[in-house]
């Protein structure tokens, strides 16, 4: 047995095992993630926004609401287990920011979020690191021109870089990373991107593909190619290869040549088996990049607690997504892909919108 034989032997094994182990969780889910989306307000207009936020949108559930969730939640969960992520919109637009996030850490939890950095000068940074924030993703989505074009905000790049300096320069965190959305107009960056991240004392760089979700569905021409997608998991594969920080997403079933290569660990989409979100509207969902609908929405906090929807809704992820669609269902890697990500799901059609089976394996 050649080398490459064994490593995809035990690739097959160990996903064999994930499948088992899926099948468990579906019936007994952990919570591991909850999500707080605290506003739907940006500074940014990005043109691949999930959200759709703007400038003017509104600002998610007031202090005392997310409070309450906070005190439900540590009775009723091991926050041991559990990590707050807090997301938007930008999460410093939020009134109340810091007095909620304090008030998080002093129960207990351990949290972090997902920014664009353009607001983390060195005096955010301190007090973000004093209200006890451990891990943090900023968006870096192409070199300065591009990036400031696609997140329409003149000086964005220059800013967000800043702020992950300033980040690195507080200390005091578990880990700074930077998160690049690829599409086709920035593929060709993605070297030069990395030769920059590469001398920053980030402690990863997170790669995912353009996504067919809000606003980017404005944008066609901009989906990844089969052979954007196959370069840039040649990318990631060998900069791994090298034993350098480079990881991409949690979303969709990559193969056997590139699962457990092109990240820590294989596919499992965790919607509403380990992550929970409390959007910013109250309503109760999965992922937040997760289509909004009434099959995907669970619940609302102004209407019942979010424990007894955890533990009593979420009929939809606790099933095989592919079981609603003939093509997968009848899939070979049915078993290990499980239908892929939910946030890609045509919840109209019941299919799924990206899939690597014949671009990748």
């Amino acid at each position: 047995m050649t080398r490459e034989e064994a490593i995809r032997q035990a690739k097959t094994i160990q996903l064999d095992q994930l499948a088992d182990y899926h099948k468990n969780l579906y019936k007994h889910p952990e919570l591991r993630q909850l999500f707080f989306e605290v506003t739907l307000r940006c500074n940014e207009r990005c043109f691949h926004c999930g959200s759709r936020c703007e400038s003017d949108s509104e600002n998610g559930l007031p202090l005392y609401k997310f409070k309450e969730i906070l005190d439900e939640v540590k009775e009723n969960f091991d926050l041991s287990n559990l990590q707050l992520c807090i997301t938007g919109g930008e999460p410093l637009l939020y009134p109340d920011f810091f007095e909620l996030m304090s008030y998080a850490h002093e129960l207990g939890y351990q949290w972090g979020m997902t920014s664009n950095g353009t607001m983390i000068t060195k005096d955010v940074a301190r007090k973000l690191r004093e209200c006890g924030m451990g891990t943090i993703s900023i968006s870096i989505d192409g070199l300065e021109e591009t990036h400031d074009r696609q997140r329409r905000y003149p000086g964005g790049y220059r800013k967000a870089m800043d702020g992950i300096q300033n980040l690195i320069d507080e200390g005091g965190f578990d880990a700074i990373m930077a998160t690049t959305v690829f599409n086709h107009g920035n593929i060709n960056e993605l070297e030069s991107l990395y030769e920059i991240f590469d001398k920053m004392d980030i402690d990863i760089w997170r790669i995912v593909g353009l996504e067919p979700i809000g606003r980017a569905l404005d944008y066609p021409e901009l989906m990844l190619t089969p052979d954007d997608h196959r370069k840039i998991f040649s990318f990631i594969k060998a900069r791994r290869a090298e034993e350098l920080p480079v990881s991409y997403g949690c979303s969709h079933f990559v193969g056997l040549d590139y699962e457990a290569d092109v990240r820590d660990w294989y596919f499992l989409c965790n919607a509403g088996v380990y992550v929970a979100s409390i959007m910013a509207n109250g309503d109760i969902g999965a992922c937040l990049d997760i289509e909004r609908n009434p099959r995907t929405i669970q619940g609302n906090v102004w209407k019942e607690r979010f424990t007894d929807v955890w533990n009593n809704r979420f009929e939809i992820f606790r099933s095989p997504i592919s079981q609603l669609n003939k093509d997968c269902r009848e899939c070979e890697y049915e078993k290990w892909c499980a239908g892929g990500a939910h946030h890609s799901w045509d919840y109209q059609n019941d299919r799924q919108m990206i899939c690597f089976r014949d671009i990748l394996f």
